[in-house]
């Protein structure tokens, strides 16, 4: 039972790590996206703002998840690559929210996403390798930042 309790902890502990890396994107992005973001043009798929916090919040806790299976397989099978490349497409994650709403900068932030997107895609072949359910979890990370690269891509056109 103490297994237990350790494990759905420290599978807390990476979610609220993946959790604690958006805050930092969003304080180094001035908080909330104000008055240049709702004066951008935007295409008419643009989802409502309130959707946002919901799914980025379900992404965090299944990226978290994702990875506690990766590094609970440290000693089974070499994790240092899916780790690293976790790290990597975590540390894009972060930076493209400075770079889109602190510098409002759509392109720069364009070619931070597609390297993100990138990042993933190596990070969930790097799972599947691992742990199938870590490459599953991974997924609908991967799906929503090619929506975000389109959305991303046509901000940037429509406002360029």
């Amino acid at each position: 039972m103490f297994q237990h309790f350790r494990n759905i902890l420290t599978a807390t502990g990476f979610a609220a790590a993946c959790l604690a890396a958006a805050g930092i994107g969003q304080l180094f992005s001035g908080g909330e996206p104000g008055d240049w973001y709702r004066s951008l043009q935007k295409p008419i798929f643009t989802p409502p703002g309130w959707l946002f916090g919901p799914v980025w919040t379900l992404l965090y806790v299944l990226m978290g998840v994702a990875v506690w299976l990766v590094w609970r397989e440290r000693s089974a099978r070499p994790v240092t690559l899916p780790l690293a490349l976790f790290i990597v497409q975590l540390a894009l994650n972060v930076v493209w929210t400075p770079l889109f709403f602190g510098l409002q900068n759509p392109g720069v932030a364009f070619v931070d996403i597609l390297l993100l997107w990138i990042a993933i895609a190596a990070t969930v072949w790097q799972f599947f390798g691992v742990s199938a359910i870590a490459g599953f979890l991974m997924l609908p990370y991967l799906a929503w930042v090619s929506f975000a690269c389109a959305l991303n891509f046509a901000i940037w056109r429509l406002n360029g």
